[in-house]
């Protein structure tokens, strides 16, 4: 089950409705093996795309050497789906090279949703979004 405060939850509902037509992307970081995410990191979709999101390889880099500095890992992973229903996509899917990340799709189609799901090896499990006001 991924556990995300009502602040991050809302964060990235905005920057996906910000973001609209175009996929938006991002990374929540928390503390190595917590489990917890707490630092909002919106990223720029390079692609530009409304079917298809890229996070930019120098940012990306950028991102992993703070996080090592840090002692932070990427809790959640998301990005939104501008017209089709949040379920991780073939391209998603190979692309999902973080198997400890919760992988969250916020579509921002017709029917809003905020979904999280696990993806190791190719395989995709949907989890539970518990949204609190904080963490205990």
């Amino acid at each position: 089950m991924l556990t995300i405060t009502q602040d991050l939850y809302d964060a990235i509902v905005a920057h996906a409705r910000a973001d609209h037509p175009d996929e938006a992307c991002g990374i929540v970081a928390g503390p190595e093996g917590s489990d917890r995410p707490e630092r909002f990191v919106p990223m720029l979709n390079a692609a530009r795309s409304p079917t298809f999101y890229e996070f930019d390889s120098a940012d990306l880099l950028k991102l992993y050497r703070e996080m090592d500095d840090r002692g932070e890992e990427p809790v959640v992973v998301y990005h939104s789906h501008t017209a089709t229903e949040a379920y991780p996509s073939r391209t998603d899917i190979s692309y999902a090279n973080e198997p400890g990340a919760h992988y969250v799709l916020v579509s921002t189609a017709e029917e809003f949703q905020f979904r999280s799901f696990r993806i190791v090896a190719g395989q995709v499990t949907e989890e539970e979004v518990s949204v609190v006001t904080s963490y205990a």
